[in-house]
């Protein structure tokens, strides 16, 4: 059986959806961020917090659990900026008491959905897990903290772990019965379909002058159930004892402008964006992208589906929400 903390949000519910087709699963999730209703009905839901240690030794008392894969982490950078505790809080010392409890029902297996934000601002074009990290905000610093911890624990307490960097996360599950929500949106796909569909007035572009060949920044997006089959590699490589430690990019090794976005959504809704140019944001850098050629290499795993199928799938799902 396989906890997923976090199965409520946007990647872990499809994570979930897709992981209960092989294995039995239990959720913890809080509904902080997340909504009961992406959770798939053959998962196991419980309500709590991956910080509450009564709450995670009745779960581990109760089911054998196999491994345990970590989505609970709140993730909105200028959020961590303005308020740091709550991330230190949540994604630090939450996650320690979670591996604590791990450790003291001798359970060893642990995926980290980490993140690329640990590497700050790259002096190269293309990110592999050799270059340095240097993260900017209190998001990237406690994703990075734990990972730290994590290889601390593994040579302290033969803790067996792989960690999983990636930027943006996006699309939405081909049944288009879950789908990116959050509150508030903060992610460029679903602001750019929620203005196409009259949500929203118009969307900025914050910066035209980037050195990349159509002046807006470039970063990477991979599709959500590129990432879900990424985790249950990653998952299966360490039940199967192929590997005991790891961490890997998840990208497309190329990535997409801001414009070359905007451009895809109206080409495929066949509506016109009103786009406002506005200055450079602070922290932007030109260009985000991630190399997959080592967990390729090692797992088989690369990014199927290109932004046209990333942006297709996020409509279908924007379009079923409107009609509710």
């Amino acid at each position: 059986m396989i906890l997923v903390v976090g199965g409520a949000g946007y990647i872990g519910s499809h994570l979930v959806k897709e992981l209960v087709k092989t294995k039995e699963v239990v959720v913890l999730d809080n509904l902080s961020t997340g909504f009961e209703t992406l959770i798939d009905k053959k998962a196991i839901f419980i309500r709590g917090d991956l910080g509450d240690p009564n709450i995670l030794n009745k779960i581990f008392s109760q089911y054998k659990i196999d491994a345990v894969m970590h989505f609970a982490a709140n993730s909105l950078v200028g959020e961590s900026v303005q308020d740091p505790y709550k991330y230190y809080q949540n994604n630090v010392s939450a996650t320690l008491t979670l591996l604590n409890t791990m450790l003291k029902h001798d359970v060893q297996n642990f995926i980290f959905s980490s993140t690329a934000a640990t590497y700050g601002i790259p002096d190269v074009d293309i990110i592999t897990e050799e270059t340095n990290t240097h993260p900017i905000n209190p998001y990237g610093r406690s994703k990075l903290m734990i990972e730290h911890i994590l290889e601390d624990f593994s040579n302290a307490y033969s803790l067996n772990y792989i960690v999983l960097r990636y930027f943006n996360a996006a699309g939405a599950h081909s049944s288009a019965q879950i789908g990116e929500s959050h509150n508030p949106e903060t992610h460029l796909i679903p602001i750019i379909l929620q203005h196409l569909l009259g949500e929203r007035d118009a969307i900025s572009v914050f910066g035209t002058d980037y050195n990349t060949p159509d002046g807006t920044c470039i970063r990477d997006y991979i599709h959500v159930t590129d990432l879900a089959s990424a985790h249950i590699l990653a998952l299966q490589a360490l039940l199967t004892g192929k590997i005991n430690t790891s961490v890997f990019n998840l990208g497309n090794g190329t990535g997409y402008s801001v414009k070359e976005v905007i451009e895809t959504c109206e080409e495929i809704t066949g509506v016109n964006a009103n786009i406002i140019h506005t200055d450079r944001r602070a922290g932007d850098p030109a260009r985000l992208v991630a190399s997959s050629n080592k967990i390729y290499q090692e797992l088989g795993w690369k990014a199927e589906l290109d932004l046209q199928s990333i942006i297709a799938s996020a409509w279908e799902w924007h379009k079923k929400q409107l009609k509710k």
